[in-house]
C-alpha cells in the first residue's frame, strides 16, 4: 500500500516504552487498538517495511463540550446551525508498539531498533502481508498465498478488519508438536474452537491421528464430517471418527503402577504398602501379563502367610476398589491400535465415569501411547508408527493444580519431552488458574479467549509468554469466538475472530425455555393423579383432631 491516499495518520514522536511510539490521526481515519499499522524505514541500506500494532488510542481534540450538553440535539446540528465545521474536528492521539520488519531469511520478524521519525507517515498493512507474516508459516516472502500451504489451519479472521478480510491460517505442525492450550470462560467457545481445529486437522492435507477426551459428551456432531464433501481428499480420502464409550473403556490391571494402585487404595498403612509394593514388583516381573487380584493376593500370601492382618486388609481393599470396578480387568485392556491412526478422530466418551476413573483410563493410555512413540521413534517394535494429538476437554480436570490426578505425571512428560517423540497434546480449560503450571506452561501455541477471573487473568500471563500485557488486556472485553493467538505458531500475536464449524455444534447451551414449555405441556396431558377409591368394609374413621 502506498500513495498519500493510504496514509492513515503521522508520527508525533516516541511513547513511554522503548519501542513505541505516538502518532496523530483525524476521525475519519477510524483505526481501532490492535490493528496492524506499517511504516518504511531504511534498515542496513534498504527499505524496510516494519508493522507496528495499535495498543491505545485517545482524544486530543473534539467538539465543544457545550455541543454535547443537551442529549436531544445531535452535536453536527448545533454545529451547522452555528456554521462550525465538524469534519475536522476531531483528532485523536494513538499509541503503537513496533513489531519490526518481517525476515525473510529468518523467516520471522525482527526489530530494527530505531522508532519511525516524526512526520514519518503511517499506513494500514495490506491483508496479505498479514496473512503471510503474521502466523509462523516459515514463508519466504511476505507476500505469499497462505492458502496454497498444506498443513495449515484456517482458524478465522483479524478481528478488525471487515469479515474473512484478513484470514489467518495457522501452521498445524507447529501446535501438534509443541502443544496446544484453549483458555476461556464459560460459553466462550473453546470448544467450538477446538471443533474448528480438529475440522482442519482431519482435512485431506492433514489427516492427523486426534485422540479427544471427552468428559462430557460435547464432540458428538464431529461425526458429521464423515461423508461431508468438504472433508474428502482427491484420492478418496475421508476421515474416519471413531466413538468410544465407557463400555468399551478397560484398563489391563498389569498396566497399572504401583502409585497407581496406592492412589486408589483408602489410605493403607505403612506395613500394607511394603506387602503390596513387593507383590505388585513380582508380579510384573512375570512374563504373562494377564494376572488378576486373586494372583496377586496368592503371591502377597506366598510371602506374608495366609494369616496375615495386613494382607487379608489389603484383599479387602483390592476387591472394593479393583476387582468390582468395571474399568478394571485382568485380560482386557483397550487395543491400541483401534483408537490411533492416521485419518481417524477418536472420542473417548468418558461423561459417565467419575473423575477418578477418567483420571485412571488417561494416565494408563497416555502411559502406553508414550512409550509406543519413544520405541518407535528409537526403531522398536511398536504399535503407533505415527505421531499422534491428544485433545483433553477440561483439561485442569487431568492436570490439577493441585497436583491430586494419578495423569498429572504423565501429561507433564508428554508436555516436557513428548515433541520429540512426535506426541502432542492439547488442553481445553475454563479455569487457567486450576491447571498445573508445568503443563501449562509447556503449551507452546495458546487461544485466549474472554477471561474475567482476575486469578484466571493472572495465570495466562505468568505462563503465557508470548502475548503481550497490550494483548492480554483485550482479554476480559472479548466476545464469544474472538480469541488472541499467541506463541509457537504465531509470529506475533493477533486478535482473531473464530471462523464458523463446518460440522454442527454440539455444546451450546440448553434451550431451556423451550425445554420449560415442553415439559409443562407434557405434564398438563398426563391424566390427574386420583385418590384411592375406599371400597374397605370397615367403619369411617371420620375426621381426625389434630390435637
Amino acid at each position: 500500500m502506498s500513495g498519500k491516499s493510504s496514509v492513515v495518520g503521522t508520527v508525533a514522536g516516541p511513547g513511554d516504552d522503548p519501542n513505541e511510539f505516538v502518532f496523530v490521526t483525524p476521525a475519519d481515519k477510524s483505526i481501532k487498538t490492535g490493528e496492524f499499522i506499517t511504516y518504511t524505514v531504511s534498515v542496513d541500506g534498504g527499505n524496510r517495511s516494519v508493522l507496528a500494532r495499535v495498543t491505545n488510542r485517545e482524544l486530543i481534540r473534539g467538539l465543544p463540550e457545550g455541543f454535547l450538553a443537551d442529549p436531544e440535539v445531535g452535536p453536527d446540528t448545533v454545529a451547522a446551525t452555528l456554521g462550525v465545521p465538524t469534519d475536522d474536528t476531531e483528532l485523536y492521539r494513538l499509541t503503537a508498539t513496533v513489531i519490526g520488519y518481517y525476515d525473510t531469511e529468518m523467516t520471522t520478524f525482527a526489530n530494527p531498533r530505531q522508532l519511525p521519525a516524526p512526520g514519518t507517515p503511517l499506513s494500514i498493512a495490506p491483508d496479505q502481508q498479514l496473512e503471510t507474516v503474521l502466523p509462523n508459516l516459515g514463508c519466504e516472502t511476505d507476500s505469499t498465498d497462505v492458502t496454497e500451504l498444506e498443513g495449515t489451519a484456517h482458524l478465522g479472521w483479524l478481528l478488525n478488519r471487515s469479515p474473512k478480510a484478513t484470514n489467518i491460517h495457522i501452521p498445524i505442525e507447529e501446535f501438534a508438536s509443541t502443544h496446544l492450550a484453549i483458555l476461556a470462560s464459560t460459553g466462550s467457545g473453546k470448544s467450538y474452537t477446538a471443533s474448528v481445529l480438529i475440522e482442519e486437522m482431519m482435512g485431506a492435507d492433514s489427516r492427523a491421528s486426534l485422540l479427544v477426551f471427552d468428559p462430557h459428551g460435547e464432540y458428538d456432531t464431529l461425526a458429521e464430517m464423515q461423508g461431508n464433501e468438504a472433508f474428502r481428499g482427491e484420492d478418496g480420502y475421508e476421515p474416519e471418527v471413531v466413538y468410544y464409550d465407557p463400555e468399551r473403556l478397560r484398563v489391563r490391571i498389569s498396566e497399572l503402577e504401583i502409585g497407581d494402585v496406592m492412589a486408589v487404595l483408602d489410605n493403607p498403612s505403612n506395613r500394607m504398602q511394603e506387602r503390596l509394593s513387593t507383590a505388585w514388583r513380582a508380579m510384573q516381573r512375570q512374563e504373562s501379563r494377564t494376572w488378576g487380584i486373586d494372583e496377586l493376593i496368592g503371591e502377597m500370601e506366598a510371602r506374608y502367610g495366609e494369616d496375615d492382618a495386613s494382607v487379608g486388609a489389603l484383599e479387602w481393599r483390592l476387591r472394593q476398589s479393583i476387582e468390582r470396578n468395571d474399568l478394571f480387568h485382568p485380560e482386557d485392556n483397550v487395543p491400541l491400535n483401534e483408537i490411533v491412526d492416521p485419518g481417524q478422530c477418536t472420542v473417548l466418551q468418558m461423561d459417565t465415569l467419575d473423575r477418578w476413573n477418567q483420571q485412571l483410563i488417561t494416565t494408563v493410555l497416555l502411559r502406553r501411547m508414550y512409550r509406543e512413540r519413544l520405541d518407535a521413534v528409537r526403531d522398536r517394535d511398536s504399535q503407533i508408527e505415527h505421531p499422534l494429538f491428544a485433545l483433553f476437554e477440561e483439561g485442569h480436570r487431568f492436570a490439577p493444580a493441585s497436583g491430586d490426578a494419578p495423569s498429572l505425571g504423565i501429561m507433564r512428560t508428554i508436555t516436557s519431552e513428548g515433541r520429540k517423540f512426535g506426541f502432542g497434546l492439547g488442553i481445553i480449560s475454563q479455569r487457567p488458574s486450576k491447571i498445573d503450571q508445568d503443563v501449562l506452561s509447556q503449551c507452546g501455541t495458546q487461544i485466549s479467549m474472554q477471561i474475567k477471573n482476575p486469578n484466571d487473568q493472572d495465570a495466562i500471563k505468568n505462563s503465557v509468554e508470548a502475548a503481550g500485557e497490550d494483548v492480554l488486556r483485550e482479554l476480559p472485553g472479548l466476545t464469544p469466538g474472538q480469541a488472541v493467538v499467541s506463541g509457537d505458531a504465531m509470529n506475533t500475536p493477533a486478535l482473531i475472530q473464530v471462523r464458523q464449524r463446518r460440522t454442527s455444534h454440539g455444546a451450546g447451551s440448553r434451550p431451556v425455555i423451550e425445554e420449560w414449555r415442553d415439559a409443562y405441556d407434557q405434564r398438563q396431558r398426563e391424566p390427574t393423579q386420583s385418590e384411592a377409591a375406599d371400597f374397605g368394609e370397615g367403619d369411617s374413621t371420620g375426621v381426625q383432631s389434630l390435637d
